[in-house]
């Protein structure tokens, strides 16, 4: 298999080149690489008509068979994570480190998600009654997964609704298709026919595969604003749905830390994948008493990272995914610049190719400023400074959002009851960013709805059923 090239649907088992094309963009260079099938209606209906033929079969099929065909798509991708890795790169952007990362990681929840058991429940074993709630699978789950981590976050829907024993159609972003699709071409022979179906395609798809009635599930990461059209599209016909959503996430740093010793971990936490990550730490709460020396430590570092095309050695961080995306980041730097706000790194704009910004850091804006308010997704942050535990809580907590949140102190005990007044689905201490396949991972507010990851995400992929049994007297 060429990694690198003839990009194709999975269909029914089939690898389907489509009947038109989608351009798709290096964000390091500004140009165009690859193309990517383009999907048509009759080419969606296809897929879900594979997809449907082949729940039965896929049901049926006993779990530790789909346990064993989930581990198989884990080993190939750990087979080809080279070439994965630099196809990853040209498309989405990031350093071929954070490539690999992402192509080893996606195989390993896999695996995880593959080891899970699906639980059966006995509510009564009496003399007069027996009574068990099982889960059995749902359907056809509709996977979209988006731009900024394509491979991982389909694996975060993919192994649970496969162990369960639905049939999948993943849809990755126009914007970043194929890895998606080689992972379609990966799995042709492990699953049998229409279980698993890779379709990519432009704007319009997404409406057609939401709306579409022959659609059971829908599971959907991205952001919060298309996250509605989801569950509106999903109501014509109840279909479930799980939505993970966008994050302005706060992290507080309380007035016991050692400044110099938490600031590189501090600048990853809000710049890893140029800021694009839904979790990433998005406005930075200091108290008073460290906020200078976290502020000049962070710049130092700041000044130290190479900001480059991801292929290139040494590359820390790469381009922004998209021009859409890179124009709103610009937009919101823009608007600070003419607020008059500090901006302590990054304060220019020059036009390269490719979509680059440079590591912006903003000293102090006012909390209601658009780049407090707004998640930026993007590599830019405000600091903000703080001199009050009561007043900074509900700072943080005055957000529409409530995906990810940190507390950062040397008092551990005192950080943690911080973080337990937080009104976030994630709160981590002296650390961000780490998910555990085994463990629930949610938004709260408009940062979601359901369940990904752990029991809790498996059981989004099932429905209950109640078996009762009266006994004869």
């Amino acid at each position: 298999m060429m990694i690198d090239r003839d990009f194709r649907m999975l269909i029914g088992g089939r690898l389907v080149p489509g009947a038109a094309r989608l351009a798709v963009e290096n964000p390091a260079t500004g140009d165009i690489f690859a193309e990517a099938p383009d999907a048509s209606p009759a080419d969606l209906d296809a897929a879900i008509d594979a997809a449907r033929g082949a729940f039965a079969g896929w049901r049926d099929t006993p779990i530790e068979a789909r346990r064993k065909a989930i581990v198989a798509l884990a080993g190939r991708l750990i087979e080809e994570v080279e070439p994965m890795k630099r196809l990853l790169t040209r498309e989405q952007g990031k350093p071929h480190k954070d490539a690999a990362e992402e192509v080893l990681g996606a195989a390993s929840w896999l695996k995880a998600a593959a080891s899970l058991d699906i639980p059966v429940t006995v509510n009564e074993d009496s003399a007069e009654r027996y009574s068990e709630t099982r889960h059995v699978p749902i359907g056809v789950v509709a996977a979209i997964a988006p731009w900024n981590y394509p491979l991982i976050l389909a694996s975060f829907k993919l192994g649970p609704a496969l162990l369960a024993g639905n049939c999948v159609i993943l849809k990755p972003s126009p914007f970043t298709p194929l890895t998606a699709l080689k992972l379609g071409e990966l799995a042709a022979d492990i699953f049998p026919a229409g279980v698993l179906n890779v379709i990519s395609g432009g704007d319009a798809l997404g409406p057609w595969l939401t709306g579409h009635a022959g659609i059971d599930k829908v599971s959907f990461t991205g952001s919060t604003a298309t996250g509605k059209k989801v569950m509106a599209a999903a109501s014509d016909t109840l279909k479930r749905v799980t939505l993970e959503l966008g994050g302005n996430d706060p992290a507080i740093v309380m007035h016991d830390v050692d400044a110099g010793a938490i600031a590189e971990r501090i600048f990853w936490a809000a710049f890893g994948n140029a800021g694009q990550i839904c979790i990433a730490s998005k406005r930075i709460y200091v108290h008073e008493q460290v906020y200078d020396a976290l502020r000049d430590a962070l710049v130092a570092y700041a000044r130290t990272v190479k900001v480059g095309d991801g292929a290139d050695q040494g590359t820390q961080i790469g381009p922004v995914n998209n021009g859409l995306q890179y124009e709103r980041v610009l937009d919101l730097i823009r608007d600070a610049r003419a607020q008059g706000y500090a901006i302590l790194t990054g304060d220019d704009e020059e036009r390269t190719p490719g979509h680059f910004i440079p590591v912006t850091i903003i000293d102090n804006p006012p909390e209601d400023s658009r780049i407090v308010q707004e998640e930026q997704f993007g590599p830019v942050l405000p600091l903000l400074k703080f001199g009050d535990y009561e007043e900074v809580l509900a700072r943080a907590n005055a957000c529409e959002y409530g995906l990810g949140a940190s507390v950062w102190g040397a008092d551990e005990e005192a950080a943690w009851a911080l973080a337990e007044r937080i009104e976030s689905g994630n709160v981590w201490v002296n650390e961000t960013r780490h998910l555990s396949p085994f463990a629930a991972f949610a938004g709260h507010k408009q940062s979601g709805f359901g369940v990904e990851n752990g029991e809790a995400g498996l059981l989004e992929y099932l429905v209950p059923k109640t078996l009762t049994r009266k006994r004869r007297l």
